[in-house]
């Protein structure tokens, strides 16, 4: 889009501030300036800012529990030939926010969309984090149910990547005492705190270390974090293929002791760890 010229009919996805208003790009302010209609996960949030970069835009919202419906407004606006943008109340849309059904509508009914580079989290802090591994994988956020928690974390301990996860502050320490309980206190994480605001903090320990630190200061466990954790280092491979050792012996034993297989299996896991599944297709090569 040229500067001062009418925006094409399209969805523009635009990434607002995380924090520092500063944040935004030139081209969002010019695209929210000149947009018909601000499609927002929270309308109040969105329009000082609105205000801020001086934008007429009207504002329609467009959050988790009215996409659909925000969805077809949406695409009525871009077939009456009128420009409209969404936002989240932060960061980029449809990034672990709402968006992403509303983008899916958008491009089924055959209309455009521009995507505006912007301020990501994810992004930030893995630039931060100084790991040099060339892969990563982002999780957003997890389960909040202990068991299903530490489940969604085992699923993980072994790839080989960096793997990025967002929190909310009242689950921090139950999420990283989980991480230091699936993944041992070898690996290093880093506890990425209110990126891009006044109190931003950027913390990197063993996860051995991590709760202690946590806790040293109440101030540390409020506002939005991202949590990194590194590849597996060598120290943790070779825990890890003396627990797998380990598991081998006592599913051998059991299993030629005769038990059936789920016992075995199930006794395996609760005295020396490892998948369940795992066992179990191990323990079906080992059955006589």
């Amino acid at each position: 889009m040229a500067p001062g010229a009418a925006p094409e009919a399209a969805l523009y996805v635009v990434a607002t501030p995380i924090g520092n208003l500063g944040d935004i790009t030139l081209r969002a302010c010019e695209v929210l300036r000149r947009v018909s209609w601000v499609a927002a996960e929270d309308t109040r949030h969105t329009a000082p800012l609105l205000r801020h970069i001086g934008s007429p835009a009207r504002l329609l919202a467009a959050h988790e529990h009215n996409e659909e419906e925000a969805a077809e407004r949406i695409i009525a606006h871009l077939r009456q030939n009128e420009a409209v943008a969404l936002v989240s109340d932060a960061g980029t849309p449809a990034i672990s926010d709402p968006g992403a059904r509303i983008v899916a509508r958008v491009r089924a009914a055959g209309l455009r969309i521009i995507p505006l580079p912007g301020p990501c989290a994810a992004a930030a802090a893995l630039s931060a984090s100084g790991f040099s591994a060339p892969h990563w994988l982002f999780y957003g956020f997890l389960p909040t149910r202990e068991k299903q928690l530490e489940k969604a974390l085992a699923e993980l301990r072994a790839l080989p990547y960096a793997l990025v996860f967002y929190e909310a502050p009242h689950r921090i320490v139950a999420t990283v005492r989980a991480m230091e309980k699936v993944f041992g206190g070898v690996r290093r994480i880093v506890l990425a705190r209110e990126i891009s605001k006044l109190f931003e903090t950027i913390h990197s320990a063993p996860l051995a270390e991590a709760i202690t630190w946590l806790e040293a200061e109440e101030t540390r466990q409020k506002g939005e974090f991202v949590l990194l954790l590194d590849t597996p280092g060598a120290e943790e491979k070779a825990e890890d293929g003396a627990e797998t050792e380990k598991n081998e012996r006592v599913l051998r034993l059991l299993v030629s002791s005769g038990l059936p297989l789920k016992q075995a299996v199930a006794l395996t896991q609760e005295i020396a760890g490892g998948s369940r599944n795992a066992l179990y297709a191990r323990a079906l090569e080992l059955k006589p």
